[in-house]
């Protein structure tokens, strides 16, 4: 092999770099990745920069009241490459995101935005197609398209189509969900496949073919949450692991409650396909991004039914119980493995799969 070029350049500037230095100076890929730099971008940047017109959760979606009423409120961006993908489009999963921050808040979705942002020189087709699947999965989610906005940037400013979206749902005054309610002793529950949609999309990424056939599992949450809350359980927490995967959503709800997480690897349902195109790629399933699940906190008396209630909903055929909520390591999740030991499954530092939403 020849010695390198010592004349030679190299572009910095062309790299990638997911996971990239806690102390970078500029904006990286990994602070869009839901880990450990979203997180510290949030905390040091944007609440100081807001000051007291900030709530300090400035979570995925918030219940206010207004007027005597409770309403979930979400907004949500979505970048994914590519647009179109296995199982889906970046309109419908647009749609299906919006909805699921607001179902995980107990909320029953009523309307939408949709602001599209456009490049120049993006083929009217594309788009129509696009905007027909926004149309298609609102109207399967029985939400309303009631305003938008539409700009368009210089070719080569952006990606063909970005989509910013923002909800609103009616929650339930008896209902109360959210990641500071787990309770020590809670089942932790999946609603089904882990890592699926990733894998659906990195499969027909320009250089990541690796021959699989799973398609995106994107879908409204909203109907298998109003299935679970029909049980009359008490649903202490719920999220949709998607950015960062169920790693970042466990151990975001273990630091907000100030709780441990003990979850048992044999559980975890992960799909042959998965875990083949993981241990190709080198990646780790439980911080692959998901759509269309659900991780649920339920107290341990309430478990049997609330997972009976999810097996008998299409998108729930496939739940299971995978750990606990533990008084030991609190802030921490803890998996047990295969082989009888233990890891630990920390907070991802920035993303293995940038622009995957």
């Amino acid at each position: 092999m020849p010695d390198p070029d010592p004349e030679a350049t190299v572009d910095l500037q062309a790299w990638v770099c997911p996971i990239a230095l806690r102390d970078a100076p500029n904006i990286v890929m990994g602070h869009g990745g839901g880990g450990a730099m979203s997180g510290e971008l949030i905390e040091q940047l944007f609440l100081p920069a807001f000051g007291p017109a900030a709530d300090a959760g400035l979570g995925d979606s918030a219940v206010v009241d207004i007027g005597g009423a409770r309403l979930a409120f979400s907004t949500d961006s979505f970048v994914v490459k590519p647009m179109v993908f296995p199982g889906g489009t970046i309109g419908d999963l647009a749609v299906n995101g919006t909805v699921n921050d607001l179902a995980m808040a107990g909320a029953v979705p009523k309307v939408m935005s949709t602001a599209f942002i456009l490049e120049e020189g993006t083929p009217l087709d594309a788009l129509a197609r696009i905007a027909q699947a926004v149309g298609t999965a609102a109207l399967a989610a029985g939400v309303k398209l009631v305003t938008g906005d539409t700009k368009v940037v210089d070719s080569g400013h952006g990606d063909g189509v970005y989509i910013n979206t923002a909800g609103i749902g009616l929650v339930d005054d008896r209902t109360d969900i959210r990641p500071q309610r787990a309770r020590p002793g809670d089942a932790v529950i999946v609603s089904g496949d882990l890592g699926v949609h990733g894998v659906a999309v990195l499969s027909c990424r320009e250089g990541l073919e690796f021959g699989t056939t799973v398609a995106s599992d994107t879908a409204p949450l909203h109907g298998l949450v109003a299935a679970m809350i029909a049980t009359g359980a008490d649903l202490h927490a719920l999220r949709d692991p998607t950015r960062g995967g169920l790693a970042a959503t466990l151990n975001e709800i273990a630091r907000a409650a100030t709780v441990g997480v003990s979850i048992d690897e044999r559980a975890l349902p992960i799909p042959s396909q998965v875990r083949d195109a993981c241990s190709m790629l080198g990646l780790d399933p439980l911080y692959v991004a998901n759509e269309g699940k659900l991780v649920a906190f339920v107290p341990a008396g309430d478990a049997d039914r609330v997972l009976a209630a999810m097996r008998a909903h299409p998108l729930g055929a496939r739940a299971a119980v995978i750990g606990s909520c533990v008084r030991d390591h609190p802030g921490m999740v803890v998996t047990r493995t295969a082989l009888g030991g233990t890891r630990v499954v920390d907070l991802p530092i920035g993303e293995q799969l940038p622009r995957i939403c």
